[in-house]
């Protein structure tokens, strides 16, 4: 590349898309990254799993988990125009009752982020009694029990992850042609008129170290 072509490369602008195509496509790629997190928790949550019991720190796992589990819900829209639905779900090619662990995962993902209407589904308070067979049997104190709702087993880590993999492929799929949908609309706009529309900033733009902005120059499957 001459050195004309690689000044003009380096300036060449990333303005923003608003048209129906382009958050479509924005969609399919919010939702690969919150799924692409999901695996990589999943992967982080069987390392921690693998590890002996005594030598665990609880709050990793529970955290993981409880986030695995947020951005998988977040992914499927509740009558809303975006986002994946049970659709997605039944035309995976997975084996088994999927669609039921699924509804399981949305369930867990609910007790973990919503304050439960019994208090006792939370915690339970007893009441410390003397031994049966004490003089003066009473009320010693109380106990409070916290209850986790948080399961992680090895076996519900590694469905989620291989959930989250097929729908992040499936997703992927969409995109590809509906990247072809956004240029082929952006190719029948006045030219002029996108040069005066608002820049993305880009990795490039941020500099090495510098944060990326919302436009990184790059597809949902790169």
């Amino acid at each position: 590349m001459s050195n004309a072509n690689a000044a003009a490369a380096e300036q060449a602008p990333t303005v923003g898309l608003d048209s129906p195509a382009a958050r479509l496509l924005a969609d399919q790629a919010a939702i690969i990254g919150d799924l692409q997190f999901v695996m990589d928790c999943c992967k982080r949550l069987l390392a921690e799993l693998d590890r002996p019991e005594a030598d665990r720190d609880p709050v990793i796992p529970q955290a993981l988990w409880s986030a695995a589990l947020v951005c998988y819900a977040r992914c499927f829209g509740d009558g809303k125009r975006f986002g994946l639905g049970p659709d997605d779900i039944r035309s995976l090619p997975l084996q088994g009752e999927v669609m039921k662990y699924h509804k399981w995962v949305i369930g867990q993902r609910n007790q973990v982020t919503r304050h439960p209407a019994d208090p006792f589904d939370a915690a339970r308070v007893g009441a410390t009694l003397s031994p049966p067979g004490a003089e003066h049997r009473k009320v010693a104190g109380i106990a409070i029990m916290t209850m986790s709702h948080v399961l992680v087993d090895d076996m519900g880590v590694r469905q989620l992850g291989a959930l989250a993999s097929e729908l992040a492929k499936q997703t992927a799929d969409k995109a590809r042609p509906q990247q072809d949908v956004v240029l082929a609309d952006t190719q029948q706009l006045d030219i002029d008129q996108l040069y005066q529309l608002p820049r993305l900033r880009t990795r490039d733009d941020a500099g090495p170290d510098g944060p990326a902005g919302p436009g990184n120059g790059s597809g949902p499957d790169s």
